[in-house]
């Protein structure tokens, strides 16, 4: 997906938020700023990769729904980065790195939370819909290495990947009414690899690419 395409899908779940942030709750409903931190990696069996740093930022609105529980509405711009395993076949003797791909994405949740400790401490947990860009090989001079497992397939050939995925989330949030601190994980439940079946590249195991993405976020969120 073009970053232009994927302007618009921001633009578009924004209106959206937005809309939805505006329902009036008896009790409580702030809105917020986020920022922090992601370690992103794909669970798959074919390639090798390293779990890396991003950092996302955007969104969100809380409301009180019924009796402990909240309802929470976000949207968040992410830039996540991933390492997967590769090699300079050209060089004597084969010079193996990981190579770092970078990975815009957007992504719209609803969530219900569940207050242990009302407005201090809550368990938060629910679906999320990432929009994302291609997988981006960092470095131009590491386009052409072969990644790990395959005798033809480069860097670059694996960076058009699936742009809509599904995610569920479990986490928690910690601190005060105005500022906490929240800890999340993220399972992709759909193939963000699964584009990758219908393009014209090696495949050695003869098995489709498959991978699920896995992500802990670490977010600062100020109300107000």
């Amino acid at each position: 997906m073009s970053l232009r395409n994927l302007l618009f899908v921001a633009i578009a779940l924004t209106v959206c938020v937005t809309t939805l942030a505006q329902r009036n709750y008896d009790d409580y409903n702030r809105i917020g700023i986020q920022g922090g931190v992601s370690f992103f990696d794909i669970n798959t069996s074919n390639f090798v990769t390293e779990q890396q740093t991003g950092f996302g930022a955007g969104f969100t609105t809380r409301g009180s729904f019924r009796n402990n529980f909240d309802l929470i509405y976000g949207l968040t711009f992410f830039s996540n980065k991933i390492g997967i395993l590769g090699s300079n076949v050209a060089a004597s003797p084969f010079e193996k790195q990981f190579i770092t791909y970078t990975i815009p994405s957007v992504q719209l949740n609803f969530l219900g939370s569940y207050n242990i400790v009302k407005h201090h401490f809550s368990l938060e947990f629910g679906p999320i819909l990432n929009v994302n860009g291609n997988m981006k090989v960092d470095s131009e001079r590491l386009e052409n290495y072969i990644l790990d497992g395959y005798t033809t397939l480069r860097a670059q050939d694996i960076e058009d990947i699936s742009p809509i995925n599904f995610h569920v989330m479990g986490g928690a949030t910690v601190g005060l009414e105005s500022f906490r601190l929240s800890a999340q994980y993220q399972y992709g439940v759909t193939n963000m690899l699964n584009k990758l079946n219908d393009q014209d590249i090696e495949n050695s195991s003869g098995d489709e690419f498959k991978g699920n993405s896995s992500t802990i976020v670490i977010m600062a969120v100020i109300y107000f």
